[in-house]
């Protein structure tokens, strides 16, 4: 009983705001909750938008003050105050995870899993500014994608 009250504590929503990608809205959602356990979350709500390259320019120079495209923000927006449950909006990028895949030779629905992996790790406290810290952050990218079906995204080429 304790792992289904565990999953109804995960509350996720994506809105798709970006044209010309193909998704399941329902793996994604299993994507969340699949990280959320591996890593003990067991109270959080993920807001993800999945937005084109002009939108998330405009986010990426607002918040970041850099003038271009990105694949993915992340936001905790928990109250660091509190030990009440966690609350991380990721903003990722459909319109580059099409043209990332198509180079990548995998699904844009792959990469964008790579894309929500991506930020929500830096939620939950992976770094990625050092080579090995990078290593570590993506060998889970990794495990964590292909558990679910998605492949090994990140290592696939060796981008």
């Amino acid at each position: 009983m304790a792992s289904a009250k565990q999953k109804r504590d995960i509350v996720v929503q994506i809105a798709k705001n970006s044209k010309n990608i193909d998704i399941s809205l329902p793996k994604l959602k299993k994507l969340v909750k699949t990280i959320c356990n591996r890593f003990k979350l067991s109270k959080a709500t993920i807001s993800i938008a999945i937005v084109d390259d002009a939108q998330i320019r405009k986010l990426n120079k607002q918040f970041l003050n850099q003038d271009r495209p990105t694949d993915c923000l992340s936001f905790n927006l928990s109250d660091k105050k509190t030990n009440s449950a966690k609350s991380f909006e990721l903003v990722v990028n459909g319109e580059m995870a099409v043209r990332y895949a198509k180079l990548q030779g995998h699904s844009s629905e792959a990469e964008l899993a790579l894309y929500i992996t991506h930020g929500l790790l830096h939620n939950l406290g992976f770094d990625d500014s050092t080579k090995s810290q990078a290593k570590k952050m993506h060998n889970i990218e990794d495990q964590i994608l292909q558990q679910l079906g998605f492949g090994p995204v990140y290592n696939s080429a060796k981008k």
